[in-house]
């Protein structure tokens, strides 16, 4: 019988047990990153706020809201019983947009404490007609696409003048009620987002941004009083009065009509 080469014998074994190996840690490292995979961070690279209290995400967003000197906001808002729809920028001193109601679409613009109003004749004629004697049609007709300078001390202003005022309109809105809660990731536009939720989404529901500031991005208000967006945080609004060719001085010139 020949005689069998010196370290051959073990190396089938050896062999075999370093390929068992191999395959083994391959295993395990899959099983790892598909683990890794599964568990991934939902928060991984964002502004970290989706990993607070839902408390202090609301905190963070309402103080964010307020040291932004501009923001455009859209939607429709339920108040007092009347639906408004409204496009509208907003800065410190002042405001300029859109507002719809079902009887109408109108301009307003502030500047300062500066109210004017844009609308048709029809407006005005259901507005004033009943406060300009006779010449209440008369009057609508010289209001009619004028931007019209609104006396402080008018309904008017008082009525309108409030979707104009940043802080005082992001502060109603801004309101959840009942016990909050960190709700799922989503994103608005493009940006990710986390959002709030309070009585169980009966209290209405906040989105806030997980990128850069914890800006508020959309809002469901509680009792499905409107849905609104806000965006263009930060971005220049360029507030100006109208030329005074297309300005009306109702508080002067409409009064003394009547």
């Amino acid at each position: 019988m020949s005689a069998i080469p010196r370290g051959a014998g073990p190396r089938p074994l050896a062999t075999s047990r370093r390929r068992a190996a191999l395959k083994g840690a391959a295993c395990v490292g899959l099983v790892a990153a598909l683990a890794g995979c599964g568990g991934q961070d939902p928060d991984a690279g964002t502004n970290g706020v989706g990993k607070l209290p839902a408390a202090k995400i609301q905190a963070k967003a309402r103080a964010a809201a307020e040291h932004a000197e501009t923001v455009h906001l859209s939607g429709n808002v339920v108040s007092q019983g009347r639906t408004f729809k409204l496009d509208m920028s907003l800065a410190k001193d002042g405001a300029k947009g859109e507002l719809t109601t079902k009887a109408a679409t109108f301009q307003l613009l502030r500047v300062g404490d500066a109210l004017y109003l844009k609308a048709d004749a029809a407006f005005w004629a259901g507005e004033k007609g009943g406060s300009t004697g006779g010449n209440g049609g008369a009057a609508a007709q010289k209001l009619g696409g004028k931007y019209v300078k609104v006396p402080a001390a008018d309904p008017v202003y008082k009525r309108f003048s409030g979707f104009t005022d940043k802080d005082t309109l992001l502060a109603s809105l801004l309101g959840l009620h009942g016990k909050l809660a960190t709700g799922d990731r989503s994103d608005i536009d493009g940006t990710r987002t986390v959002r709030l939720t309070a009585g169980a989404g009966a209290g209405g529901t906040l989105d806030v941004s997980l990128e850069g500031t914890p800006y508020p991005l959309r809002l469901q208000r509680a009792g499905g009083a409107g849905v609104v967006r806000l965006a263009e945080w930060g971005r220049s609004v360029d507030l100006r009065a109208p030329s005074k060719d297309q300005v009306v001085d109702y508080g002067s010139r409409i009064s003394s009509s009547g």
